[in-house]
């Protein structure tokens, strides 16, 4: 075969598996099963009562915190100097095996917005209305339904694109705590994911519950800021659990589920260094934030 007829083939190859990722639609999920549900329940359990243990000691506040003297030291400049700093949980698939069908997702995010104050950062993050704007294109609607005082209840659809495009219909009740003049915490559960289909055509409709993919079942996050050092800390621990990756559809849905929670959290914390920056004149628009240091 001649060297045009090898290119003409690779390029033919690649044409027909773009087009089947756009048009074979990935296999629906039958909803978590119960076996599932409480092992995500069991590992949220402890993985809260570590958070509040921490909280109230004062200890590891942040998880860079616990490193050894010399690496703290490192991390601490590193995101003072605009680096994104991102862990992935050991204990998860440890201590916490994945029932069959479904996969648990724990990752750990941290970044540094200088010439900030907590209050400032709260404020900015309690006005859940402009997440739309803040966190765009990956938030395309967002909504405070209700507040008494530290507690939120929000709306926001979400979008999510990796080979297969994705949006979420979904609801949070959001808790804030002020712990003392330089530190607060919030934890956030997701209380309804709804998959939507064809979103905002004519055809737009609410796929039920155990008739969708399975692309996430449940999103909690736990977030800690931390005013020091000219500016605000902030730290943001998210949990989800979705679906397995199916079989024989690892090339068409197994990148989404695998790397969208890891992906979702750094941009989630870039976007929210940006809006601060952005907010308080402090930064020039899309300003860059770092990946960890190498």
């Amino acid at each position: 075969m001649h060297t045009a007829e090898i290119l003409y083939a690779a390029r033919a190859s690649l044409i027909l598996l773009i087009s089947l990722a756009y048009i074979a639609p990935p296999s629906k999920a039958e909803g978590p099963s119960p076996a599932t549900l409480e092992s995500f329940d069991r590992y949220i359990a402890d993985a809260e009562a570590q958070f509040h243990e921490e909280l109230v000691a004062n200890i590891n506040f942040l998880f860079i915190d616990a490193q050894p003297e010399l690496e703290r030291a490192r991390s601490y400049s590193a995101l003072q100097n605009g680096q994104l700093l991102i862990q992935r949980s050991q204990q998860c698939q440890v201590r916490y095996p994945s029932p069959l069908g479904s996969l648990l997702h724990d990752w750990t995010a941290i970044v540094f917005v200088p010439n900030v104050t907590l209050a400032q950062t709260l404020a900015a993050l309690q006005d859940y209305d402009r997440d739309a704007v803040y966190y765009q294109p990956q938030v395309t609607a967002a909504k405070l339904v209700s507040r008494s005082d530290d507690r939120f209840h929000v709306l926001l659809r979400l979008k999510q694109t990796n080979v297969v495009t994705v949006v979420l219909d979904t609801e949070y009740e959001i808790q804030y705590s002020m712990l003392d003049n330089s530190h607060a915490a919030s934890q956030s559960h997701s209380t309804h994911i709804s998959e939507v289909e064809n979103a905002g055509s004519p055809r737009e409709r609410i796929i039920a519950p155990g008739a969708d993919h399975g692309f996430l079942w449940r999103l909690y996050s736990y977030w800690r800021f931390y005013q020091a050092d000219g500016g605000v800390y902030i730290q943001c621990n998210a949990v989800s659990l979705t679906r397995d990756v199916p079989a024989g559809l690892g090339w068409l849905v197994g990148s989404f589920i695998q790397k969208i929670p890891q992906q979702s959290l750094r941009f989630t914390l870039a976007a929210t260094r940006q809006a601060l920056l952005q907010k308080f004149r402090n930064a020039p628009p899309n300003y860059p934030v770092k990946g960890e240091p190498k």
